[in-house]
């Protein structure tokens, strides 16, 4: 028997609340200097943090208590909408340029970015579509290549711009999503060799990524271009110790490390904070993806199961593969980290996100 919950998981809830913290702590301490230099503002980027965690949280407690049944019906309308801004957002004029991808749709200072919102929508949809009792997942030309089609699509759209992180992230999560929902291993296993071929040809398409590959497996041969970043990030996160050189005191946020405050926060946090700052985050998050796996399992129905098990998927994703790029483990994509990297389209979707999560827990056995 499943008893309604009246009120969400807390230890979620208090988890979210400390991550956020130290990122809008964090977001203040990496970018003060930048801020400053081309701002004359050292609090610019920190407010803008904690208005986009204010609107986050706002959406976020406001989701968690809406009927979940709803989500079902919002899946396809939702996917829809999210095809038509990654279409939209590759029309020249249209679509806001930003760090080599045309992934912005905005004016001014106000912007969204599609792709943020296409990877919750795709988990939503494909959640709907594998726990519908007339969709056979293991039949793979009835069932695997229209949800891998979807899923192709939406990739090849979010390529287009480029964005190769992001797009990762999202084919990350649906193949987490494909497995539970109960695709044949030969299938995955064949899925597997033609996604790591194409993964391949789109590293050998574009010169940069072949550039990062390159510098990620040796970036002190080319120190000062492809694999300058990387090595500023070790420099910030050795140094760094047990306790770190203390809040604040980092060295790598003054202009040497690109983008402290967005992709690469988590070297300035190790560097200030140390092991056991850097630690504390982890444990946050594991303990993040602990109750989201327990929640999709006790989800009284298959959609909630799968719904909370794509959520899940996709922090546990993300956060992995950030905190592996910033410390050599992987090459340099241009993922921000949950809850923590500066951005107002990623951090209120995944507050969002979240509030789904939040949401289905109160269902849970």
């Amino acid at each position: 028997m499943f008893m309604k919950k009246s009120n969400p998981d807390f230890i979620i809830v208090i988890a979210i609340f400390l991550l956020l913290v130290i990122g809008i702590v964090m977001v203040y301490s990496s970018s003060a200097a930048f801020a400053y230099h081309k701002y004359d503002d050292a609090f610019f980027f920190a407010k803008r943090q904690l208005l986009f965690a204010a609107l986050g949280l706002i959406a976020m407690f406001f989701i968690a208590y809406v009927n979940p049944d709803r989500f079902r019906d919002w899946a396809l309308p939702a996917l829809l909408i999210c095809f038509g801004l990654l279409i939209i957002v590759l029309i020249p004029g249209v679509g806001i340029f930003r760090n080599g991808a045309r992934s912005w749709l905005g004016i001014g200072a106000f912007s969204i970015q599609p792709s943020e919102f296409m990877k919750l929508a795709m988990i939503t949809f494909l959640a709907k579509l594998f726990s519908n009792h007339q969709f056979d997942i293991t039949n793979l030309k009835k069932g695997l290549l229209p949800a891998l089609l979807i899923l192709g699509t939406a990739f090849g759209l979010i390529m287009l711009q480029p964005d190769l992180g992001t797009g990762t992230v999202m084919m990350g999560t649906g193949m987490a999503l494909i497995f539970v929902a109960g695709a044949r291993m030969k299938h995955l296993l064949t899925l597997v060799g033609v996604g790591g071929i194409g993964f391949i040809g789109l590293v050998l398409a574009a010169p940069y990524r072949i550039q990062r590959i390159t510098a990620f497996l040796n970036p002190w041969e080319d120190p000062l271009g492809a694999g300058y970043q990387l090595i500023q990030s070790l420099y910030a996160i050795g140094p760094g110790g047990i306790l770190g050189l203390g809040l604040g005191m980092s060295r790598q946020k003054h202009l040497y490390l690109p983008e402290p405050h967005t992709d690469f926060i988590f070297s300035i946090l190790a560097e200030e904070l140390g092991f056991l700052g850097a630690g504390t985050v982890l444990l946050l998050f594991a303990i993040i993806v602990w109750r989201g796996i327990r929640v999709a399992i006790s989800s009284p129905n298959l959609f909630y199961g799968l719904l909370a098990t794509g959520i899940t998927s996709m922090l546990m994703i993300q956060a992995g593969i950030n905190i592996g790029v910033v410390s050599g483990a992987f090459p340099v994509t241009g993922i921000t980290l949950p809850f923590l990297s500066y951005g107002g389209s990623s951090l209120t979707l995944t507050l969002a996100a979240v509030g789904i999560l939040l949401n289905l827990s109160r269902f849970s056995r």
